[in-house]
């Protein structure tokens, strides 16, 4: 049976490696050794004969549903108990630093087909972030605190790729309308149309998030990845990072993804009918065909922080830096400052104007 948990350490020191997005490859945070993820995957894989090196240990919390349970694992490097929920498959001990994945988490049908690593680093997102800050000209300054930014965290993310088809059908009615004077009248014509549109799409790897844990618009704003960087999932691309296995099934994101596939044939066959006063749509229906379905990993950047009792949360693309985040609160003082600048610039011109008139009827 495979080892349940697995620490990534350097073969030269034994200290802790993570993935270099930067070299795309893993480093170790001693010695400065950088390997592929070939070599490490090679290095750490399991013998057939192997004992079990670690046990998990599943602990009940208040719902006995799986979503909401919790595992237990001993630090092979230190012995303290790292807490996981059911689902994490990659992370690291918060007392000796060592990076950690359990395998067993991507074994079988849990075991992505594809991931793209991380291209951008934690520093390339806290230089976003406080990018982002600085287009907020009313943000309380304690938002831009250090120690919130620190807290970043890079997660690969689990999602389903759907391909399909998709063939669509649109019948309007479109008028087009002239006018024109004759004498003392102008005249409007309107002529009638009776416009047909059928058209076929072919999508290729439609991206869904596959984790309970991550609010969907938010993973569908950060879109679109480059799928043309997927590789083949190793288990060397996970360490320094988080990642929890696929808790959503492909079946249960099918609608969400059927739906945004239908708009967007809708959208395209609706964009063809041009150069009408008038379009009324009379019938329209989009018929998908079913097709593969992938499992890939992909990278995000995310900052949970909290200002007077409410959450608030960022995503960043960890390959493009696209970005999202919640609305975000407005300082009042600082509000009213600026109201008050804007007043006071405001009569200083209305003054000067009306001296300058003055001294002109003066004159």
């Amino acid at each position: 049976m495979a080892e349940e948990l697995t620490l990534y350490q350097c073969p030269n020191c034994n200290g802790p490696l993570h993935f270099d997005a930067k070299a795309q490859k893993l480093k170790c945070d001693n010695c400065g050794s950088t390997y592929t993820t070939e070599q490490i995957d090679e290095y750490y894989r399991p013998e057939e004969d192997d004992e079990i090196a670690q046990e998990a240990v599943t602990i009940p919390v208040w719902d006995e549903g799986e979503k909401n349970m919790l595992q237990a694992f001993d630090c092979p490097a230190c012995g303290a108990q790292l807490i996981t929920d059911i689902t994490t498959g990659a992370t690291a001990c918060p007392y000796c630093g060592n990076n950690a994945v359990v395998p067993s988490q991507f074994s079988d049908s849990y075991r992505p087909d594809y991931i793209i690593p991380f291209q951008l680093e934690k520093k390339d997102a806290i230089a976003k972030l406080q990018e982002f800050y600085k287009t907020m000209p009313y943000l309380p300054d304690a938002f831009t605190d250090e120690n919130h930014i620190e807290e970043i965290k890079g997660v690969y993310v689990p999602f389903w790729l759907y391909d399909s088809s998709a063939k669509g059908h649109i019948r309007a009615h479109c008028t087009r309308t002239h006018s024109h004077v004759e004498g003392d009248y102008q005249v409007t014509t309107t002529t009638h149309y009776l416009v047909v549109r059928d058209g076929r799409l072919r999508f290729e790897k439609v991206p869904a998030d596959a984790s309970s844990h991550m609010p969907d618009d938010f993973m569908d704003s950060i879109e679109p990845y480059d799928f043309s960087k997927l590789v083949p999932f190793e288990m060397g691309y996970l360490p320094g990072y988080l990642a929890d296995r696929y808790d959503v099934s492909h079946e249960e994101d099918e609608s969400r993804v059927n739906l945004r596939m239908k708009n967007t044939m809708e959208d395209q066959l609706r964009s063809t009918i041009i150069g009408y006063t008038g379009v009324l749509t009379e019938d329209e229906h989009v018929d998908l065909l079913p097709g593969n379905v992938h499992y890939a990993f992909l990278p995000v950047w995310m900052l949970s922080t909290k200002y007077k009792d409410k959450n608030y949360l960022f995503a960043m693309n960890g390959q493009t830096g696209k970005m999202i985040g919640d609305t975000l609160p407005k300082d009042g003082m600082k509000m009213a400052k600026q109201f008050l600048l804007i007043l006071l610039i405001g009569l200083a011109i209305s003054a000067a104007i009306l001296f300058t008139l003055y001294m002109k009827g003066g004159n």
